[in-house]
C-alpha cells in the first residue's frame, strides 16, 4: 500500500483539496479528521468536526480512542486501497496518524503550498475564521448520516472549476458549519418541533387534530412519533404518507437536523360538524 501526506495549518483548504489532489494522483483512500473515505464514501471513524472542542477535535483526529482506532484499522483492511492520503496539520501528525493506524511510513508527505497559491490559503482561512465553516471530502449524502444538527452550505467551487467546468478526477465535497463548535450551543426545543408538526398537520385535508407529539435525538439524528385524528372518509395511508413526508422536509430544513423516522399513528376518525 502507497501511503501519501498532504500537511498543512489548520484551515489553510486541506480538505477542499484533497480530493482533487487524490484525483490527480490516483489516490483512492482518505484519512481526514478522523473519518476513512474510500472511493468518494466514508468508510469507517468518527469526525473531529463533530467535537464540541478543540482538544476532543486533536484527540479524534490522532485516533486517541483505541475503538475508534480498530475500526479504521479493520475498515482500511477490509477495503484493502492501493494508496491511501493522509492529512494533518504538520509532517509530524501525519506519520503519527500513520503509525496509531499501523500503515506504512508515508513514502511522500505534500504541503499544502505546493498545490494552493497564498491567496487561495487566505481565502480558505477567512472562511474557517468568519463563518466557520470546514470541507468534508465526502458527497452530502454520506456526509448527512455522521452530522445531524450541522448546517449544509451548498457546495461550492474555486473560480477555476466554475470557468472550465468539472475537472478530470474531481470528487464531490461538502462544506459545513458545526454550530455548536463556532456559534455557541445548539438546540431545539420540543415546541418548535411540535410547533413544524402542527403547521403541516393543518396543510393535510384529512388530519382533524394533532393528539401527541414527541421527538427524540441521539448522535445519529431525531425520530419523531404523531398522533393523529382524521377527518371521517379520509384515506388513511395516503394522509399519514404526506404527514411523514412533510414533516421530514421541513424538520430537516429548518433544523439542520437529520430525521431518521417519522412514525405516524392514527388514533381515530372524526366526523366533520
Amino acid at each position: 500500500m502507497k501511503v501519501y501526506g498532504l500537511s498543512g495549518k489548520s484551515g489553510t483548504g486541506k480538505s477542499y483539496n484533497a480530493a482533487e489532489l487524490c484525483g490527480r494522483l490516483d489516490i483512492d483512500g482518505l484519512i481526514d479528521d478522523g473519518l476513512f473515505v474510500h472511493e468518494n464514501r466514508i468508510v469507517a471513524g468518527t469526525s473531529a468536526k463533530k467535537q464540541a472542542t478543540k482538544y476532543g477535535a486533536i484527540k479524534t483526529a490522532l485516533f486517541t480512542n483505541d475503538d475508534h482506532c480498530k475500526e479504521v484499522q479493520k475498515a482500511i483492511r477490509k477495503t484493502s486501497p492501493e494508496s491511501i492520503l493522509i492529512l494533518g496539520t504538520s509532517d509530524e501528525m501525519v506519520e503519527r496518524i500513520a503509525s496509531r493506524l499501523a500503515l506504512p511510513k508515508p513514502m511522500r508527505i505534500i504541503h499544502i503550498e505546493e498545490i494552493t497559491t497564498e491567496e487561495q490559503r487566505e481565502a480558505a482561512l477567512h472562511m474557517r475564521e468568519s463563518a466557520g465553516t470546514h470541507v468534508i471530502p465526502a458527497p452530502t449524502f454520506q456526509v448527512k448520516k455522521q452530522f445531524s444538527g450541522f448546517f449544509f452550505i451548498d457546495p461550492k467551487k474555486s473560480f477555476r472549476e466554475a470557468e472550465k467546468g468539472r475537472t478530470e478526477g474531481e470528487k464531490e465535497k461538502t462544506i459545513v458549519r458545526p454550530t455548536y463548535s463556532y456559534l455557541g450551543d445548539y438546540e431545539i426545543s420540543d415546541k418548535l418541533i411540535s410547533d413544524i408538526v402542527l403547521h403541516d398537520a393543518s396543510l393535510q385535508p384529512g388530519i382533524s387534530s394533532v393528539l401527541f407529539v414527541a421527538s427524540q435525538n441521539d448522535d445519529a439524528g431525531m425520530y419523531i412519533r404523531i398522533i393523529v385524528l382524521l377527518n371521517f372518509g379520509s384515506k388513511a395511508i395516503d394522509t399519514a404518507e404526506a404527514l411523514q413526508a412533510a414533516v421530514e422536509r421541513d424538520v430537516e430544513g429548518m433544523t439542520a437536523f437529520n430525521v431518521l423516522g417519522v412514525e405516524v399513528e392514527i388514533r381515530g376518525f372524526r366526523f366533520k360538524q
